[in-house]
């Protein structure tokens, strides 16, 4: 029987060593985070820090005042004719609309989409951003729920890393969420809604692994094509 040379041996052992190592790795990297802090996720991804909503300030106490009249106005809109939709998903993306307007029509110095290097994005966490009375930004993402799912573990919010991250300043960040349900067939409309401040929220991190078009169509993968 012909042994493997002693170098052969070691580069294979250190070989499967260094793919152990790496299953581990791995393993270790999609177990999921869980109660990571908001906070500390803004602030790391963009260095800039979520201000607390606190309910004994004067200014912040305007700022909610303005934020429910947001809402209430947002609601008033969408009844007028309601959100029309085939599937219930869309019916949020439909929303953010109506807040940007009823912003626009309070007494905001500035509201829109987020700003990047003077450009506006609008794929990612918030949806909008606003000046305020008091000459401060604020951060808003829109939101729907319904009474059946609103206490469920059902994930609602997300945020992903980026470039170019659409958190710019330090500010508060806020969530307006309408509660939305089916009137009749394809036709929604707004029941309620609800302000939040996100910056005693905790989050969980789930890693995913990707790939892009020029890899999955490599040449090596591919078995069988047709016209």
């Amino acid at each position: 029987m012909n042994y493997p040379k002693t170098k052969d041996r070691e580069s294979l052992v250190s070989g499967a060593v260094y793919v152990q190592r790496l299953e581990a790795v791995v393993k270790h990297m999609i177990e999921p985070l869980r109660d990571v802090p908001f906070r500390l996720v803004i602030e790391s991804l963009s260095g800039h820090h979520v201000i607390p909503f606190k309910p004994d300030d004067k200014k912040d106490q305007s700022l909610l005042s303005l934020l429910k009249n947001v809402a209430q106005t947002a609601l008033k809109d969408i009844n007028k004719n309601g959100i029309r939709s085939r599937r219930p998903n869309e019916v949020g993306n439909a929303i953010e609309s109506f807040v940007e307007k009823a912003l626009i029509k309070s007494e905001v110095k500035r509201a829109g989409k987020p700003q990047v290097n003077g450009k506006t994005k609008s794929a990612g966490y918030p949806d909008l951003e606003f000046v305020d009375q008091n000459d401060r930004l604020n951060y808003l993402e829109c939101k729907t729920f319904n009474r059946k799912n609103v206490e469920t573990t059902q994930r609602s919010f997300y945020l992903s890393p980026s470039e170019d991250f659409k958190i710019t300043q330090d500010a508060h960040h806020f969530v307006l969420s309408l509660e939305m349900n089916q009137k009749s067939p394809g036709v929604y409309l707004c029941q309620g809604w609800k302000v939040l401040s996100l910056e005693k929220l905790l989050v969980d991190v789930k890693h995913e692994f990707n790939s892009d078009n020029k890899r999955l169509y490599a040449g090596e993968l591919l078995l069988a094509e047709g016209h």
